[in-house]
C-alpha cells in the first residue's frame, strides 16, 4: 500500500522550475490548489522529456478531439518561478499523462523514486490534474528553464562546465 497518494485536483497553478546555480540546479513540479502548495523534485531529464512529451500528448488530443480549441502556451515568467524555499514530498521515479475527456483535464502522474529495498508498493504518488493550457504553459516554461543550463559540447553532447570540458570525442576515450 502507497505512503500516500494526493490528488491536486484540479490545480490553480501548476509550474516546474530549477532552483540553484547550473550544473548544481534542483528541479522541481510545483503546484497550488486553494490554501496547500505541493512540490515533488524532478531531474532535468525528466522536464526535458516532460515538455516534449506534453506537447506530443497536447497534439494528439487535438487530433482525436478536432472540435477543443488549442490552448494557449503563453506564460509570464514572473508567475511561472519558484520562490525558495520550498518543501518537496519525494524525488519522483516516474511520470506518466493521462487525460479525462469528460473533465477536459489532463493529469501528470508522479510515482516516487525508491531504493532497492523498499517495497515498490509502498510508493507515494502525486497527481496533477490541470487544464490543457495549464499543461501547454508548464511544457513551454519547463523546456525553457531546461534550455537556461549549462551549454551543450556539439563534439559529445555532455554539458560543458564553465571552467572548461573535457571531451572524449576529442581524446578519443571517456574516463
Amino acid at each position: 500500500m502507497p505512503r500516500f497518494e494526493i490528488d491536486v485536483d484540479p490545480c490553480d497553478h501548476i509550474t516546474a522550475d530549477a532552483i540553484g546555480q547550473p550544473g548544481q540546479r534542483v528541479f522541481y513540479i510545483h503546484a497550488y490548489q486553494d490554501q496547500r502548495t505541493i512540490t515533488v523534485i524532478i531531474e532535468k531529464a525528466q522536464l526535458q522529456s516532460l515538455a516534449i512529451g506534453i506537447e506530443q500528448f497536447l497534439s494528439q488530443i487535438s487530433r482525436q478531439n478536432p472540435q477543443l480549441e488549442e490552448p494557449s502556451g503563453d506564460y509570464a515568467e514572473e508567475i511561472m518561478r519558484i520562490h525558495p524555499p520550498v518543501d518537496p514530498l519525494f524525488r519522483v521515479g516516474e511520470i506518466g499523462l493521462g487525460y479525462d475527456k469528460e473533465r477536459d483535464r489532463v493529469v501528470i502522474f508522479t510515482k516516487e523514486l525508491l531504493t532497492e529495498e523498499a517495497d515498490p508498493e509502498s510508493a507515494a504518488a502525486v497527481r496533477f490534474w490541470c487544464s490543457r493550457e495549464q499543461i501547454r504553459k508548464l511544457a513551454r516554461w519547463g523546456a525553457e528553464v531546461v534550455s537556461r543550463g549549462r551549454p551543450v559540447c556539439p563534439q559529445c553532447g555532455q554539458p560543458m562546465e564553465p571552467e572548461g570540458h573535457f571531451c572524449p570525442k576529442k581524446n578519443g576515450h571517456k574516463h
